[in-house]
């Protein structure tokens, strides 16, 4: 079994993999819509406006490389959305390799981007091929808010704070108890330091009277996208939700997974963080209203005689997500990436031009840019 279309897009059972495939079906490239569960695969796909003018199959396959290899063969890219990455992701990666075709996810898992790195990114950089783990809102939009904070040059270090309206998917929220299990990181003059898993901040938001409260969240993609970057010696990247009182219980949780949960053998951690995951968030959540939920991604560079803050307002952040892996698709299909390997979206396909879809589907604002 092969398939004739370009774009891959596995785990479309979920609310992310069906955005993908709208902004495919808009962008004009046919795609396979992939996942273990072809029913409900089909009841996703079935329901996105406008799908009867998409050139599209349907594809059930197991998770495992080599039959992933098989279904997928013949295509150029694969779009995985099947997390958490670093329990479902390597099998992808390996057959990514196999078919000779790009990779990218949705992570927010840091560990599973180390561990992507480390682990595959000769090997797709050998063959020409883009390794890009965590193109979606919550680090894509803010990566292009800290490059253009940075492009007067002087500037050393990258103060990032991303915040969002609205509740995380089934699957973001496996993943958000997922990585309370990794180590986290921030750089540090060019050293990894580990974060304090029960670091919480009250943050100064753009735009709100209200004081929110971010976390390490994993610590986030930023740190290591920019580690061995020759204009950055330091980054701190915080997060969450535009509501204290959610942010509050995921205080406690990380606290209770301190205490009660930690001392547990392994197969009984991953065990009650499921529990605690499905018990919070077990259906797809309903359509993003861009009146209610909305993004802010700021993003403070400095350095030792200059400052520069930018802000990105937007909109809908995991429509943001969707039309990011599917631009990023259907760049990949007109030309090679500008990075092979291991590489974030801004490195691959160019900051100014991913805000440039983001502005174009009406999902971002322009840029707020003050410079001291």
């Amino acid at each position: 079994m092969s398939t004739t279309k370009p774009v891959v897009v596995y785990g479309v059972s979920g609310y992310t993999g069906r955005l993908i495939c709208e902004y495919l079906r808009e962008l004009g490239v046919p795609f396979v819509a992939a996942g273990r569960d072809g029913a409900k695969v089909r009841e996703v796909v079935e329901r996105i406006p406008g799908i009867e003018t998409a050139d599209y199959e349907i594809v059930e396959v197991e998770n495992d490389a080599a039959a992933l290899a098989e279904a997928f063969d013949g295509a150029r890219v694969v779009c995985n959305t099947a997390g958490p990455f670093i329990k479902f992701g390597p099998e992808v990666a390996e057959a990514c390799l196999r078919i000779g075709a790009h990779y990218m996810d949705t992570t927010g898992e840091q560990d599973w981007i180390l561990h992507s790195r480390e682990t595959w990114g000769e090997s797709f950089a050998e063959q020409g091929l883009l390794l890009s783990p965590g193109i979606a809102h919550m680090y894509t939009v803010s990566e292009i808010a800290a490059n253009i904070a940075l492009e007067p040059g002087g500037y050393d270090t990258l103060d990032i704070l991303v915040l969002w309206k609205g509740l995380p998917t089934y699957a973001s929220t496996q993943t958000i108890f997922t990585i309370l299990k990794a180590q986290w990181y921030y750089l540090e003059q060019n050293q990894l330091i580990p974060w304090d898993h029960t670091s919480a901040y009250n943050v100064s938001v753009p735009g709100y009277h209200e004081q929110a409260i971010a976390v390490p969240w994993g610590g986030m993609s930023h740190p290591i996208w920019f580690e061995h970057d020759p204009r950055v010696s330091s980054v701190r990247a915080i997060g969450g939700v535009l509501n204290r009182a959610v942010m509050e219980g995921v205080g406690q949780t990380v606290q209770m997974f301190e205490t009660q949960i930690k001392p547990l053998e392994p197969e009984a951690q991953e065990k009650a963080l499921a529990d605690i995951a499905s018990s919070l968030q077990a259906d797809m959540p309903p359509r993003e209203n861009p009146r209610l939920n909305r993004s802010v991604d700021s993003v403070h560079a400095s350095g030792p005689l200059g400052r520069s803050h930018v802000v990105i307002h937007g909109n809908s952040n995991y429509k943001q997500t969707g039309l990011l892996q599917a631009f990023a698709a259907f760049s990949l299909l007109q030309e090679p990436p500008r990075r092979a390997g291991f590489a974030s979206a801004c490195q691959a396909f160019g900051y100014r031009e991913l805000l440039g879809q983001l502005r174009a589907f009406g999902l971002v604002s322009e840029p707020v840019i003050e410079r001291h």
